[in-house]
């Protein structure tokens, strides 16, 4: 409707009167056209929002922990880059032809929407961790126990959830061939049939490697039944791996799962 103010203003200031501007607007915005007069109006292009970095923790290592088998062999970096330089490779296989199982750490997603996955790497020297691609590994695998070996006391301590389930004596590496310590796993998991084998009844691989590098299987430390000696646990009577009672070991080991953490203290 007719505003006199504006039609007012419209004559002092131009001379015309109110709807002969609006026609004169009207006559420019046909001219130019539709695009034209947005153009003066475009809002700024949004771009998608740049990913972020983010990182979550697989594995506490005390109450929640978890391992994968690999998918396939590959490079293991040392940070999560594909142009990082690469501290080993993905196993198939372990030193007595099982699967080879990894412990997993944190997984992180980059910028460019790439996915790796920190894992603990079993071999010589002990303690390497590294950076692989998601895709690399087959799926996780989640566990809730938690070894402990003290070497002081001579105790193998066995944590469900948090909570001691299990304690009993262990006779350790000698101290010319000590069983080293760190943060490791639990690789194998395998029966003992003939009750004459000094591992009876059951015998865990870790992925802890003693001194003993001439080992047969490369000097990694196994946990096994008592060598046909338990006058010697508790004691430091091996050369490396951590010997136990035979019901105590046959206790544990069915209910103890491939990627259990393993401190050795």
């Amino acid at each position: 409707p007719p505003c006199p103010t504006f039609e007012r203003a419209m004559t002092r200031r131009w001379g015309i009167r109110a709807p002969a501007a609006v026609a004169a607007l009207l006559v420019v915005a046909v001219a130019l056209g539709p695009a034209d007069v947005g153009s003066a109006y475009k809002l700024p292009k949004r771009r998608p929002p740049k990913p972020s970095v983010r990182t979550v923790t697989l594995s506490n290592e005390r109450t929640l922990s978890r391992w994968a088998n690999p998918r396939h062999p590959g490079p293991i970096f040392a940070r999560p880059l594909p142009r990082a330089r690469t501290v080993g490779s993905l196993h198939m296989r372990t030193e007595d032809g099982f699967p080879e199982v990894y412990l997993l750490l944190r997984e992180r997603s980059d910028t460019h929407r790439r996915t790796w996955v920190e894992l603990r790497i079993p071999g010589r020297p002990n303690g390497r961790t590294g950076w692989v691609r998601l895709g690399e590994l087959r799926a996780f695998e989640i566990t809730r126990w938690l070894l402990v070996v003290d070497r002081h006391t001579e105790r193998i301590t066995a944590y469900h959830d948090g909570r001691r389930v299990f304690r009993a004596p262990v006779g350790i590496g000698k101290p010319s061939t000590p069983t080293p310590p760190g943060h490791f796993w639990i690789r194998e998991r395998f029966r003992v049939s003939d009750p004459s084998s000094p591992y009876w009844p059951y015998a865990l691989g870790t992925s802890d490697y003693s001194v003993l590098s001439e080992w047969p299987g490369g000097g990694v430390v196994g946990i096994h039944g008592q060598w046909d000696a338990p006058q010697l646990i508790p004691g430091d009577p091996s050369h490396g791996c951590i010997r136990m009672l035979n019901h105590d070991i046959a206790w544990l080991a069915p209910r103890v799962p491939v990627g259990t953490p393993l401190h050795v203290i």
